[in-house]
């Protein structure tokens, strides 16, 4: 706006800080995914820049691969100044792929450098049920 606040000297600051405070509108905080198929196997990379490995963790529960990453802002460092703009997210975002109930823990391989997550899972044959003959017992 426009209108001049009660605790500043001029409405030049006032749209200075309308300017640089207004809203994203093209924020994007998901975890950006490429999926690819291979013959043995599927690889996923996921996109989180600014996170180290530590900030991440990937879990596998019913046939779902969670992988979460939480990122706190760091208030050690005193920086004189105040800030016009923020943009670096702080926070938690989280994202899960179905990979199937016959995935296990060692069909997971993870590997993270440049921000970039990459998950290889080996593909799973379904088990053919062998369908067991019965007979009735003749007497």
């Amino acid at each position: 706006m426009l209108m001049p606040t009660l605790f500043r000297n001029n409405s030049f600051e006032d749209l200075f800080d309308d300017f640089f405070n207004a809203p994203m509108r093209t924020r994007n905080v998901a975890m950006n995914a490429d999926v690819q198929e291979f013959d043995d196997h599927y690889e996923i990379d996921l996109q989180l820049p600014g996170y180290t490995k530590e900030d991440i963790k990937a879990d596998l529960k019913n046939g779902y691969l969670t992988v979460s990453a939480v990122k706190n802002e760091n208030n050690e460092e005193k920086k004189e100044g105040r800030y016009l703009r923020r943009e670096c997210y702080y926070g938690q975002m989280q994202r899960s792929f179905y990979v199937g109930d016959q995935t296990e823990y060692e069909d997971i391989h993870a590997g993270f450098e440049n921000g970039i997550l990459k998950l290889s899972i080996a593909k799973k044959d379904k088990k053919p049920e062998i369908e067991e003959k019965k007979y009735i017992n003749i007497e």
